[in-house]
């Protein structure tokens, strides 16, 4: 059974250093499959330059306890001021609000960056 939920959004965002302005993530729904959910998440590149995303070390949490975690391998060309969509795995959803953050890396002009990426996900109705 194949079940979308839609998701209202938060994002708050750490940058490290004096870096650019880093890449900002929404979540855009979840999609269950049969042994996980896999969640929608959108990238936006606010930087003039392209930026090419490697990898997501992610946690999702929800009341203080992590619900599940993991690292997702990226090769993502993200134009300047562009967005891409990266499917996230969640081992096991729950309801409610939950917490997703971690960290982001691209490389921004031949160099490699790493930017710490957060988004408060609220479950709204769930879409038949």
């Amino acid at each position: 059974m194949v079940r979308s939920v839609a998701f209202a959004i938060a994002c708050a965002f750490a940058f490290v250093g004096c870096t650019p302005k880093g890449p900002e993530v929404r979540v855009l729904g979840v999609h269950e499959a049969r042994r996980h959910e896999v969640v929608f998440v959108q990238v936006t590149n606010p930087a003039k330059r392209s930026m090419r995303l490697t990898k997501l070390e992610y946690t999702f949490a929800a009341q203080g306890t992590t619900v599940s975690t993991g690292k997702l391998a990226l090769a993502r060309e993200v134009p300047a001021g562009a967005a891409v969509v990266v499917e996230v795995p969640l081992e096991l959803a729950i309801e409610g609000p939950m917490t997703l953050s971690g960290k982001l890396t691209a490389e921004l002009d031949q160099i490699v960056r790493t930017f710490t990426v957060s988004a408060t996900v609220s479950a709204q109705a769930p879409a038949n």
